[in-house]
């Protein structure tokens, strides 16, 4: 993105799926979950009514009589709370490096990013606008809101980039890998192994080594077990060293762990052979 924009920038590419959406806040109520702001919004309709004709319609008395005064104030404080994220956000961060304006070239004032980002804030949380939570925000939707948008898909090298990624995060996803969390450092997988006893290990990945976290379904004792990948390492304090047979009695129970199946996840992922042995 480019942050010396006076808009926000976002980059969408409608055929991968990701896009934003409303920020009007969820609320359940009686088993059933409905924006907050259209809860105030019916209110204010009815006060609205009562107003003109000065009579409440019977209908609405079951209504008003399930709902407390303290649950209308938490609807008001997540719309609130939802359009402050936003707001700050905005302020703070996207436009941290917006000093001009674009057409005068005067100063922006903080308050003026302020201003801005409420205004986007509120056009986000409408309900009545988008009129349902679950609806994409396309890109021509943000631009109609001032946005300034990225589509990288019209960068030919960043498009083959991010093509690439996600294909190979398809495929990921295809196995029984049904989480990634990545950062510039590392990787965390988490796993669901077909083999019983060692459903749901949590891996971190480092450099050259795996610490792998494996529950014993029958006892429910987690092992964090190391896996060295390529060469040998040092055991981490509280690791066991991944078993060359592939089994591992739980340190609880007694129950045999397979790992088999771990082991071939990670030297898919990892690329390398898993190395049992460890350094002296």
């Amino acid at each position: 993105h480019h942050k010396g924009s006076r808009f926000v920038n976002f980059q969408l590419r409608m055929a991968h799926r990701p896009a934003l959406g409303p920020i009007d806040a969820q609320l359940t109520w009686q088993g059933k979950v409905f924006s907050a702001d259209a809860l105030l919004e019916g209110l204010d309709k009815i006060k609205d009514e009562v107003a003109k004709t000065n009579i409440l319609n019977k209908a609405y008395i079951p209504i008003l009589q399930g709902i407390s005064p303290g649950e209308i104030q938490s609807a008001r404080n997540a719309l609130k709370f939802a359009e402050t994220l936003v707001t700050e956000w905005l302020a703070k961060y996207k436009f941290k490096d917006w000093n001009s304006h674009s057409t005068t070239g005067a100063a922006v004032t903080p308050e003026e990013k302020t201003k801005r980002a409420e205004e986007i804030g509120v056009a986000l949380r409408d309900h009545g606008k988008w009129l349902t939570h679950g609806r994409s925000l396309k890109i021509q939707d943000l631009r109609g809101l001032r946005l300034k948008i990225t589509d990288y898909s019209e960068n030919p090298d960043l498009n083959d980039a991010i093509t690439r990624y996600y294909t190979l995060l398809q495929m990921t996803f295809a196995s029984n890998v049904y989480k990634v969390v990545e950062t510039s450092a590392s990787q965390i997988y988490r796993f669901l192994l077909p083999q019983g006893p060692t459903e749901s290990p949590k891996q971190a990945k480092t450099e050259g080594k795996a610490i792998v976290e494996v529950q014993c379904l029958k006892c429910n004792t987690t092992h964090k077990i190391q896996a060295n990948i390529g060469k040998t390492h040092p055991l981490e304090p509280g690791c066991i060293a991944f078993p060359t047979d592939n089994k591992l009695n739980c340190t609880k129970c007694g129950n045999l762990l397979d790992l088999l199946e771990l082991r071939r996840q990670l030297e898919g992922q990892a690329k390398g052979k898993v190395v049992s042995e460890l350094q002296a």
